[in-house]
């Protein structure tokens, strides 16, 4: 009964849409008891799992035939193996904490009711993607977590911004959506099916341009949905939706959805070293990208962004190294879970306090006022730096570890990466928490209601101790029915080995060296209440997120938009003056003829006569002739 799980948000989203007013104020408590309910469900499958033998553990509920046509067969099924339950434990499980902290966040919002509908739509949509059997089937959540995603991140359209923000989600993602599409079709055209477990069956006969333009086509799709260069613009604008939007999109559905496509598609990846290194190049531009894009907002919502930005490109480039990376990737997109749902819960718990400014440069010493904030934002911070013991330390440093040895100038990329992570997370902190107080005597900064704060530790409790997957190498072994075996390879740096735990002290000094840089430039010295107009070039580069939407302008925007009006001229000034042309010909022609309708039977009689007349003139013509 795999299906119960996507049942219960999608049940919960129908009833709030349907139900009407009357349910203003119990609306929400439906929407979480739903997503609760998927989550204990997805806890007992998960323990039924454990229970089954390692090469067992692949359960299939097929509901019903979705198409049927010739030989072509869509199966409506679900699967649920070990890579489905991990994400369906991190969708229920993160959701549901959002779904709690949003009782408190949108208490005062006059359409709660939808805002939680919406919730429940976006984890059952996520759900469909993740369970999914066939590429159509996973097409169909792909989408619904594409309209999910606009309704919530418009969720406030009174909003100019916000409308706008959604409506270049929506269009971003379609280019994506296009890349998708097609593949499903090439799967089609190439081995008559598309269900996922026959196409990676089909790979191994298939000619090798073929599978690289398949594995190319799903990373435009992955690249969309996760942010990923060059289509990452939508996601930090997308932060005009309300706070516990940021979270859920960010942690727990639609940029994993990228990632998760890869890896569900490794079959495809692994036959082809092109698709598998232009996985690479993107997650690791992305990483540098992100990372340089969080060093320079003062939202800090939008720092965070960039932040995840970042981090799901360490996740996209463990998922192009192959057998090597996808266990990885898997394990830090568990990790950046937790602590990333941490971290944007936690600044909108910040600005609850601080009226719902989002510039950090009027925040400062909220860490008195906001303890438990602080406190659990801590958490998060210690965990994405990778501080030694938390679970980012774990994951991410197997990922710098795998990248070294396959590129040691693309490992070195990743610990760089490292350092600038804990520089931007740094300063976000400072910013925020230490210092001297720049808000308005106006503002009183206060500590959130316990509905929001709950959520709070337990996501901060799982980011300490998420590290604990990777203890006797459980999440490696867990996963191998799905991802084959995760090769261990020597990282060899100037011709000598280095061990794990040199990699470790490597990062960790890289780490240490940013956050000493971020401290004693913003911790130690007085920040500005605003932000400067005059700063450096690369200052100005990273706050206009690396000039992607002036590229986009440039590349795509303006182009089209000359098309669109040359065609409008053509059509104004050729086609419509050739049909007005047309009109006007044969309206003469018919006032010409008008004419001759009088209406006098005199008239039309001499008609008669002289048309019968000129007939029988030219029979005795011909006749003659």
């Amino acid at each position: 009964m795999v299906w119960l799980l996507v049942a219960f948000p999608a049940l919960g989203a129908a009833l709030l849409l349907t139900w009407g007013k009357e349910s203003d104020r119990f609306g929400h408590l439906i929407a979480t008891a739903a997503s609760a309910a998927s989550f204990v469900w997805g806890v007992v499958l998960f323990v039924r799992l454990l229970g089954r033998d390692h090469d067992d553990r692949t359960v299939t509920d097929t509901l019903f035939t979705w198409i049927s046509t010739g030989d072509f067969h869509v199966e409506m099924s679900f699967v649920y193996d070990p890579l489905a339950a991990l994400f369906v434990l991190l969708i229920t499980g993160v959701g549901t904490l959002i779904h709690v902290y949003s009782i408190g966040y949108m208490e005062h919002d006059e359409r709660r009711r939808r805002f939680f509908a919406f919730l429940n739509l976006f984890v059952a949509a996520m759900l469909v993607l993740v369970l999914a059997g066939d590429y159509l089937v996973l097409f169909l959540g792909w989408e619904g977590v594409g309209l999910a995603s606009y309704l919530l991140i418009g969720f406030w359209q009174h909003k100019p911004t916000a409308a706008a923000a959604a409506k270049k989600a929506f269009v971003v993602n379609r280019v994506g959506d296009i890349g998708m599409a097609l593949a499903i079709m090439l799967m089609f055209k190439e081995f008559g099916t598309t269900e996922i477990a026959a196409v990676g069956d089909s790979v191994a006969g298939t000619a090798a341009s073929t599978i690289t333009a398949l594995g190319l086509l799903l990373l435009l799709g992955a690249c969309g949905k996760s942010a990923q260069v060059p289509l990452q613009s939508w996601l930090l604008d997308a932060m005009e939706g309300p706070t516990p939007v940021s979270a859920l999109i960010h942690a727990a559905t639609m940029v994993t959805a990228g990632v998760y496509l890869v890896v569900r598609s490794n079959a495809i990846f692994d036959a082809s070293e092109t698709a598998r290194t232009a996985v690479v190049v993107v997650g690791l531009v992305t990483l540098i990208a992100g990372a340089i894009i969080g060093c320079a907002k003062d939202d800090i919502k939008k720092a965070l962004a960039g932040s995840t930005m970042s981090q799901i490109g360490y996740m996209m480039l463990a998922a192009g190294l192959g057998p090597a990376g996808y266990a990885f990737a898997i394990f830090h997109l568990v990790t950046h879970g937790f602590f990333k749902a941490n971290m944007f819960l936690g600044a909108g718990s910040v600005m609850h306090a601080m009226d719902d400014d989002v510039n950090m440069r009027h925040y400062g010493a909220l860490r008195t006022a906001l303890p438990v904030t602080f406190a659990t934002f801590g958490l998060g911070y210690l965990a994405i730096i990778g501080f030694p013991g938390f679970s980012g330390f774990f994951s991410k440093d197997k990922i710098i570890e795998a990248a070294l040895a396959h590129n040691v100038w693309i490992g070195l990329a990743t610990v760089l990466g490292a350092g600038i992570t804990a520089f931007y997370m740094t300063r976000l902190m400072a910013m925020t928490f230490a210092g001297q107080k720049r808000w308005k005597d106006e503002v009183h900064p206060h500590e959130s209601p316990r509905v929001m704060t709950v959520p709070l530790m337990v996501l901060a409790a799982a980011s300490v101790l998420g590290g604990i997957l990777l203890l006797g190498d459980w999440i490696t072994d867990w996963l191998e029915p799905v991802v084959g075996h995760t090769e261990h390879e020597h990282v060899v740096i100037l011709g000598a080995e280095w061990p794990p735990i040199a990699v470790s002290a490597l990062v960790t000094v890289v780490v240490a060296v940013g956050v000493a840089l971020a401290w004693f430039t913003y911790g130690r010295r007085e920040v500005a209440g605003e932000t400067p107009e005059k700063v450096s070039f690369l200052t100005r580069f990273a706050r206009n997120d690396l000039y992607g939407d002036t590229v986009n302008e440039w590349v795509a925007v303006r182009p089209t938009m000359t098309l669109a009006r040359g065609i409008a001229r053509f059509d104004q000034h050729g086609f419509h003056r050739a049909i007005t042309g047309a009109v006007g010909l044969i309206g003469e022609g018919a006032s010409s003829m008008r004419a001759w309708q009088n209406g006098f039977v005199r008239s039309y009689a001499l008609g008669v006569f002289v048309g019968a007349l000129a007939l029988t003139l030219a029979l005795l013509v011909v006749i003659w002739r």
